[in-house]
């Protein structure tokens, strides 16, 4: 076993924990509105992501769009740390 359990990297983790992330995400406005400051999503892409319906369906269009970029996944793990620190912990410590 490696002395550092887990995913080596913020896309790592990121990858390794998509369906969890999307299933279990539950705060995304402000997730998006730090993206969207970050310049990881256009106002358009923000505009439409938030018209979705649920929170699932907002995670998905994430991971199918901005989310393919490494240096997109960076930023928005260090988003899900400001918003959803528990969740982030929790898996965290299953790798």
């Amino acid at each position: 076993r490696s002395p550092t359990p887990g995913p080596r990297t913020d896309k790592d983790f990121v990858d390794k924990h998509r369906v969890q992330l999307t299933n279990r995400v539950s705060n995304i406005a402000p997730i998006l509105d730090e993206l969207l400051d970050n310049e990881v999503i256009d106002q358009e892409t923000y505009t439409r992501i938030r018209a979705l319906s649920t929170t699932q369906e907002k995670m998905r269009e994430l991971y199918i769009g901005p989310l393919q970029a490494a240096a997109c996944k960076k930023i928005f793990y260090d988003i899900l740390l400001k918003n959803e620190k528990f969740l982030v912990k929790e898996l965290s410590e299953k790798d």
